[in-house]
């Protein structure tokens, strides 16, 4: 390692999100309701050079595990993502993010009217019509949400 090279260091327990579009990691600790005030240690590389995909972001978190609801959420910004489960130095699962064809509870509808925001509403539901660019549409009204909506209604 050169003088001029920056290295981060591995976590002890955590999680690290890899392959991230580049210039999206903030998306995704934004999309995990992440603030940093949690009092734990994350590193956010945004824009590294990846042979695969030209850039990626990198998020790791230490000490947390990621529910398949928060996995769901990063499909949303990181359809291509992976994730890596490390314990005590070491991965020890390796799993590939997949947007579902539904997404359910997740994202709020942008139309006032739709019945999902009624006084009581309905578990809102999206069908998955575009994985890049993300183009959602609502189950119910019909609305087309693009990522800049899902952004906004998580």
């Amino acid at each position: 390692m050169s003088d001029k090279e920056l290295r981060v260091t591995k976590i002890k327990d955590g999680t690290v999100i890899d392959h991230i579009r580049g210039g999206y990691a903030l998306d995704v600790v934004k999309i995990l309701g992440i603030t940093g005030k949690e009092k734990r240690v994350m590193t956010i590389a945004i824009n590294v050079p990846s042979k695969s995909i030209g850039v990626k972001d990198i998020v790791k978190i230490e000490g947390k595990a990621l529910s398949p609801q928060e996995v769901n959420r990063i499909a949303l910004v990181a359809p291509h993502a992976s994730i890596n489960i490390v314990r005590d130095y070491a991965v020890v699962e390796k799993l590939e993010v997949k947007l579902p064809s539904a997404i359910e509870g997740i994202v709020k509808c942008v139309n006032p009217c739709c019945i999902s925001n009624a006084e009581e509403p309905v578990t809102s539901k999206f069908h998955v019509k575009s994985e890049e660019p993300l183009l959602l549409k609502c189950h119910y009204c019909g609305v087309t949400l693009e990522q800049a909506d899902v952004l906004g209604k998580l």
